[in-house]
């Protein structure tokens, strides 16, 4: 009988099942999930607003040279970035300030939550009428309103720094 195991190569993606029947993929490139970056142009107002979430300053530095102008197909560039870390430390965020180049322009600047391209960083939190109150404190915007979901969470979508929209869920025991 035909066995179409046997013939995969050995460095062929293959599907196994594991703990609690999830089902993982063998042979894959990625190890884990590093740190989602945001451009920003006030980054100390990007600093403050995440710090008011709760994240915290893992690292900071000015980034230039040869080496970062071939990974972003610029030249010249001079950037500032800051890590930002999550409590559990195993969440990060890049915050980038261009010095060179400007910084270019998308349309519309503050896009919808149905626009193309990354729509939300959503973050687990303790409680979100007092998440809310701290970022709208740092600028942040409530986009629509909080609401429930069934018994189980409370949610809500806020628009922060460079206008990236930030997810916010409360789960509900």
């Amino acid at each position: 009988m035909f066995n179409a195991q046997s013939r995969l190569s050995p460095h062929h993606n293959t599907r196994r099942s594991g703990a609690h029947g999830l089902h993982y993929t063998t042979g894959m490139t990625i190890k884990r999930l590093d740190h989602i970056s945001v451009v920003v142009d006030d980054l100390a107002g990007a600093i403050a607003f995440f710090t008011a979430l709760g994240m915290t300053v893992g690292g900071q530095a000015p980034i230039e040279g040869p080496w970062v102008d071939q990974v972003n197909g610029i030249q010249d560039i001079q950037v500032d970035i800051v890590m930002m870390r999550t409590p559990d430390g195993l969440g990060q965020l890049e915050l980038t300030k261009f010095r060179n180049p400007k910084l270019v322009e998308i349309e519309p600047a503050i896009a919808p939550p149905n626009a193309l391209g990354l729509r939300s960083i959503m973050f687990a939190v303790e409680n979100v009428d007092d998440t809310v109150a701290r970022l709208r404190a740092e600028g942040g915007e409530l986009i629509g309103e909080v609401v429930q979901y069934e018994d189980k969470y409370r949610l809500c979508y806020m628009r922060g720094p460079a206008g990236i929209i930030v997810a916010l869920a409360e789960e509900l025991s």
